[in-house]
């Protein structure tokens, strides 16, 4: 008995009664409660809308939302798709294993793995750091109301009339940080080839915005696609890396003028989990 009761506990103190047991109650103890093991929770995808905002930042840890949430908001983001070509992917893959040497805790943008991991394998890290596609942003991503959806996709697709394509050059390696200087980023940016179109293209959707009363660009923007990522502002010592390695690939670059070359091909905006075309140009 003392042994049941050291188990499971007094069953009589629970009672609502202070009387003692019965004779028989107290030969025939209670059966003991049944034990269960808790659920795990539910996944975040069941809590959350799947293009809610919530949603999009519970998916990808370590990210800091730059506005604060309000229930019913889409978070907005216009931009150019870019994917880097085959002939070029070499020369980025060498260049990327050796800055994650020299820059501990380097992860690949957007599928968040470190490149400590695929470093040793040639064939992933193609696969997963340079073969997918890029975004060079148009604009902030900023919050929007659903009733404003078909308006704001509307209004971009007026103002980003493409007459005639153009090609954009990736001529150099720079480190960003973000606003919130919790993450630092590895990026190739556009300063020559482009440069002029992008920059047009920035200013026609800082009108949209602007009608929106939705805060622009940067004021003098810097068109870029981000290769890499590590945790806090450590753009200092990543800049010093990247300005040594690239004056030891310098002669390369030189004798082309640009790290790759690719052709616009349009400009897509992802509202929540959706992704609308807002231009696209097709050859001939």
């Amino acid at each position: 008995m003392e042994a049941l009761i050291a188990s499971y506990g007094d069953v009589s103190s629970d009672s609502d009664s202070d009387s003692p047991p019965s004779t028989a109650t107290a030969r025939v103890p209670n059966p003991p409660p049944e034990i269960t093991t808790p659920l795990p929770p539910p996944p975040v995808s069941l809590l959350v809308p799947p293009n809610s905002i919530d949603y999009l930042q519970a998916c990808q840890p370590n990210r800091v939302r730059s506005f604060e949430h309000v229930e019913g908001n889409y978070a907005l983001h216009v931009y150019i798709p870019v994917h880097i070509p085959a002939t070029s992917k070499k020369e980025i893959i060498l260049f990327l294993k050796k800055v994650s040497t020299l820059v501990p805790g380097l992860h690949v943008v957007d599928v968040d793995i470190p490149l400590d991991t695929l470093r040793k394998d040639d064939r992933k890290l193609e696969q997963i750091a340079v073969g997918r596609e890029f975004h060079i942003s148009l604009g902030r991503t900023v919050p929007i109301r659903v009733h404003q959806i078909d308006s704001v996709v509307s209004m971009l697709r007026q103002r980003l009339q493409l007459k005639k394509p153009y090609w954009i050059d990736f001529s150099k390696w720079e480190v960003f940080v973000n606003d919130e200087k919790t993450r630092t980023f590895l990026s190739l940016e556009v300063v020559t080839g482009g440069l002029a179109e992008i920059t047009k293209q920035i200013e026609s959707v800082n009108l949209v915005y602007k009608l929106l009363n939705l805060p622009e660009f940067y004021k003098d923007p810097r068109p870029h696609i981000s290769l890499a990522w590590a945790m806090g502002d450590i753009s200092d010592s990543m800049k010093r890396v990247v300005k040594e390695e690239m004056n030891k690939s310098s002669s390369r670059v030189s004798s082309q003028n640009h790290i790759f070359t690719c052709k616009f091909s349009g400009i897509e905006c992802k509202i929540g989990n959706k992704t609308y075309k807002i231009c696209k140009f097709l050859d001939g």
